[in-house]
């Protein structure tokens, strides 16, 4: 299965903004970001860099690419699917992420990032309506619980991350820590979802 192994954080510092794949470290001063607030590379302190309109969508798909954890064909795929629903194809296209299994144990606060959530996911820790599922980009539908395996419910990495979840800010999740498992209530809405990103360039970029 192919996945990026680089450092996560020079993403961060290519799209110069902060797309939380490191856990708690996005949160702290070691943020390379705080201290190295320019694109990687030798030209990275250089003179400012004018993109033209086809560099700002290219720009804004690599960035909702790495946001999720995504590479390009399954990429096209999402965006394929999303184009062939009903409704705006780049809230569609959100939308389909957002109920993947590794993003959806990232939002209910089981794993510290998305990165950290495929991993778990991968390594058969969660089960999907009392099933277990290994496969990162399972897309959940309304109702579906999503659950630790019991041999995994004393797992530090869940534990720790919980402590740091105080609330659950997601209107379409509900979660029950005591339980260690979550529902999928719904799909959410664009504007609900804490995505800082403009689909409708990767629909623009797309359509050429």
């Amino acid at each position: 299965m192919a996945r990026y192994t680089g450092p996560v954080c020079k993403l961060c510092r290519r799209e110069k903004q902060k797309l939380f794949l490191k856990g708690s470290k996005c949160y702290s001063e070691k943020c390379p970001l705080e201290i190295k607030n320019y694109p990687p590379g030798q030209h990275g302190t250089g003179r400012r860099m004018k993109f033209s309109e086809y560099g700002i969508q290219l720009r804004e798909k690599q960035k909702i690419k790495r946001i999720y954890g995504v590479l390009e064909t399954p990429f096209r795929n999402y965006f394929a699917k999303a184009n062939r629903q009903k409704g705006p194809t780049g809230e569609n296209l959100i939308k389909l992420l957002e109920r993947r299994l590794d993003n959806v144990v990232y939002r209910l606060g089981f794993a510290p990032s998305r990165k950290a959530a495929r991993q778990m996911v991968l390594h058969r820790h969660f089960m999907v309506n009392g099933r277990i599922v290994n496969i990162p980009s399972y897309l959940l539908r309304p109702g579906d619980v999503v659950s630790v395996k019991e041999k995994s419910k004393k797992m530090d990495i869940i534990h720790n991350t919980l402590r740091r979840v105080k609330d659950n800010p997601y209107p379409w999740l509900t979660v029950n820590k005591a339980e260690l498992s979550g529902t999928f209530n719904e799909i959410p809405e664009r504007e609900d979802i804490p995505v800082n990103v403009n689909e409708q360039l990767v629909v623009e970029l797309y359509s050429k």
